[in-house]
């Protein structure tokens, strides 16, 4: 069974599976992060939703790309979540299956592709308390 991390399922709201990836990426006791300015400013794992008939780690590659301009290596994977959200981007009430790897980061090939999102390195524990959703925040404490 998939947990389900932060905000309470609204009896009679209609939500749309979203399926995404998301990757913790370490090097050292640091991890790269994406800080989204827009529409809700947070931190958050580099990752995100995949496209019909895209696989996940391609999904993931891609996403990590345009989030952070970053390339990254996979090593395993973790786990997954849902969590049930407004996605204000898509006008969406979604269910978000969440699923979360482990990887390194690889090499930086420019700046985020993706709007208002900037790469930040933080260290693990700094990481644990400040990312922006109850999902992100466990996996990443269970690194420490």
């Amino acid at each position: 069974m998939i947990p389900r991390v932060g905000e309470r399922v609204q009896r009679g709201r209609r939500y749309v599976l979203r399926p995404g990836a998301y990757a913790i990426l370490r090097r050292g006791g640091l991890v790269l992060l994406t800080h989204q300015a827009r529409p809700l400013m947070e931190l958050q794992l580099p990752g995100g939703g995949i496209d019909p008939g895209e696989q996940p780690v391609a999904a993931l590659h891609r996403e990590v790309y345009e989030e952070t301009g970053w390339t990254m290596r996979l090593q395993r994977r973790l786990g997954a979540f849902r969590r049930f959200t407004y996605m204000p981007d898509y006008d969406l009430w979604a269910e978000k299956l969440c699923t979360v790897y482990l990887g390194r980061p690889g090499r930086q090939l420019g700046w985020p592709s993706e709007p208002e999102h900037m790469p930040v390195w933080l260290p693990i524990a700094e990481a644990a308390e400040s990312l922006g959703n109850a999902g992100d925040r466990s996996f990443m404490r269970s690194l420490l």
